[in-house]
């Protein structure tokens, strides 16, 4: 535990003298209204069109986010590594535990943040990296709804009608493709792309989605005609000549505008979750593409796909932050996901015959 304390920290920035001239910006998710308040016009300019289709007039907020652009700590901090998921390599974060608070900092950008119950704070090269202060006001979102008992999955969610599919799977194992895929059905709408709240609920859950808009690779883009045009013709003539391997590990993100792009009546983040399909397919089997139910409580291993670390932001009710070997809970996914019909989806990655299926669930097929 580092000697600094919170206090230090807020004394150090002044959010609130900082952005007491410029007007906040309300963003209301569920039941949840965020506030942000920045000394930066710009920055608040940039947030407010990513987050347009949740801005809302002024409200009461649930909890209020600060975002100090260019604005560094005057002392050293002791930082030390949190330790990333299995599978992923080299540092990410780093934190420095305070009393009743934490300081995140992001290693690559130099983006900072500090986690309180009364204060979250984002400073740093904010207008540099917009990306990071999004994902920083989300988290906020994340926290809120499990700290009142939700549980996170790592899935992206479609819903058409009274269905709605969340669709799991190892990362890069083509969620998003299956999701926007899906959402070229007469009336699907996008609840999220990555990260899905889940609470328990009858006859089904209800699920939440955030308002993080898809970061998609160009094997996404290409298998998709009304996407292609988020490419250069040059880019897309590159890409074009790539093997089906090489485009399938191309790590190159875009930003996909949801309602740019399918229409602005197009994404409902809340929803009634009825179907999960977990993506648990493979390039290397010439086994036809199978979709079949499962117990989801006697397939640990599909579990494990959907549970997803709050990561070290999160804040427990009790005051007591999440560390980077807290084990996650599988009775309370399993309590969650009660009256959700979970299915595997096995054989070979074919996004056509998944698509038919998905079709069928929600009836929209001839």
């Amino acid at each position: 535990m580092s000697e600094l304390g919170s206090q230090d920290v807020i004394d150090a920035l002044q959010p609130k003298g900082r952005c007491s001239t410029r007007s906040p910006i309300h963003l209301k998710v569920g039941s949840v209204v965020v506030e942000i308040r920045s000394n930066s016009e710009p920055v608040l300019s940039e947030l407010r069109q990513y987050f347009l289709h949740v801005v809302v007039p002024c409200e009461d907020p649930t909890l209020t986010v600060y975002v100090l652009d260019d604005l560094d700590l005057p002392f050293d901090v002791d930082w030390s590594d949190w330790a990333r998921e299995p599978g992923k390599t080299g540092r990410k974060d780093a934190i420095s535990d305070l009393p009743n608070a934490r300081l995140v900092r992001k290693v690559r950008t130099g983006m900072a943040f500090l986690q309180s119950t009364d204060w979250k704070i984002a400073f740093g090269p904010c207008k540099a990296y917009p990306n990071q202060v999004v994902n920083f006001v989300n988290t906020q979102i994340l926290n809120h709804f499990q700290q009142l008992g939700w549980v996170g999955c790592h899935a992206a969610a479609v819903n058409c009608g009274e269905q709605t599919l969340a669709i799991a799977g190892l990362s890069g194992g083509g969620k998003s493709t299956t999701m926007l895929k899906l959402m070229e059905l007469d009336g699907a709408r996008y609840v999220t792309n990555d990260r899905l709240l889940v609470g328990s609920n009858t006859p089904h859950p209800d699920a939440l989605g955030i308002p993080k808009l898809p970061r998609i690779n160009p094997g996404t883009i290409l298998h998709n005609p009304r996407l292609r045009g988020m490419l250069s013709a040059d880019r897309q003539a590159e890409l074009d000549a790539l093997t089906n391997e090489e485009l399938w590990t191309l790590e190159e993100k875009h930003d996909l505008m949801v309602a740019d792009v399918f229409g602005p009546d197009r994404i409902s983040h809340a929803a009634s979750l009825t179907h999960f399909w977990v993506l648990n397919w493979s390039r290397e089997t010439d086994e036809p593409t199978n979709v079949r139910d499962v117990k989801i409580e006697d397939r640990p291993d599909l579990l494990a796909a959907i549970m997803k670390s709050p990561g070290p932001f999160y804040q427990r009710p009790s005051g007591r932050f999440w560390q980077d070997d807290s084990p996650l809970e599988p009775e309370a996914y399993l309590a969650a996901l009660k009256g959700v019909e979970v299915q595997e989806v096995s054989g070979q990655i074919d996004f056509d015959v998944l698509f038919q299926c998905g079709e069928k669930l929600f009836g929209t097929g001839t």
